[in-house]
């Protein structure tokens, strides 16, 4: 009944969030919000971006290359400057304080450009995607050595059909490039979470948000996950309610007074 309760009342935290802070973080914080694996700014995100924008924060909230558009049609170095190009934006528009943030394989890239760019902050939403893990490295074995075939052979720059891998469907094809597929499915690359927390600089504040019904295998790396991150006075574990699709709404309170501790307006 208690957890029926706590899911009930997820539609009304986006409605009471404006209303989180004594003071609005203003354009004092600029965040760079990314969407989740096959997603995009209109969908899961859409009601944390409106929330920050009511509270004052310069918002870029990006169509990244995994979104359901897109469909990897850009390497990581692409990415990573989509988003400096972002940052840089938002530094022009006035932003002293600058976040990445970023929901599922958006949180787990946010973690990968910070041990890269010049932040303030990161935001890590129920960050997964992390194709050096058990599972998906495994169901991605076959195509992950397909792709580099392909690449030996000198066809890496040939659009041909290859797969991801998500808990909740399984394996599912896409079409990209053999070469952007491996920049982005290597297991010792940037999509490996370990190592891209072991990058982190420990100056570096990070909110890390894992919900209560995430998909079990992220419920099981939560703490560890987070454990693994450079220790900062900062940084912080929030469990909100929901599932893994809900986090970046039902997160909106705990993010706007996070943010205002960083901003220094709470």
């Amino acid at each position: 009944m208690l957890r029926r309760l706590r899911l009930l009342l997820l539609p009304l935290l986006g409605l009471i969030a404006t209303t989180a802070l004594a003071n609005p973080l203003g354009p004092t914080v600029g965040v760079v919000l990314m969407h989740g694996k096959g997603g995009s700014p209109e969908k899961h995100v859409d009601k944390l971006a409106k929330a920050l924008q009511q509270q004052g924060v310069l918002l870029a909230n990006l169509d990244m290359p995994w979104s359901g558009r897109r469909e990897y049609d850009a390497d990581v170095a692409s990415a990573v400057k989509q988003v400096q190009e972002a940052l840089e934006s938002l530094r022009n528009q006035g932003a002293r304080k600058l976040v990445v943030a970023g929901h599922s394989q958006g949180g787990l890239f946010a973690l990968y450009l910070a041990g890269r760019l010049p932040l303030d902050g990161v935001m890590a939403i129920a960050p997964g995607g992390n194709v050096a893990a058990g599972t998906p490295r495994e169901r991605l074995t076959d195509t992950v050595a397909s792709a580099r075939s392909l690449l030996a052979a000198g066809h890496g720059g040939e659009k041909t059909r290859l797969a991801d891998f998500e808990g909740s469907k399984g394996l599912y094809p896409i079409t990209t490039t053999p070469r952007i597929y491996l920049d982005w499915f290597d297991p010792d690359g940037a999509m490996n979470q370990s190592k891209a927390v072991q990058q982190l600089p420990a100056s570096l504040p990070v909110l890390y948000i894992s919900p209560e019904d995430d998909y079990p295998a992220l419920q099981r790396v939560r703490q560890s996950m987070f454990d693994a991150l450079p220790a900062n006075p900062a940084s912080q574990l929030l469990i909100p309610p929901g599932s893994h699709l809900q986090a970046p709404t039902a997160a909106i309170p705990g993010i706007l007074t996070w943010l205002g501790r960083m901003a220094g307006t709470d």
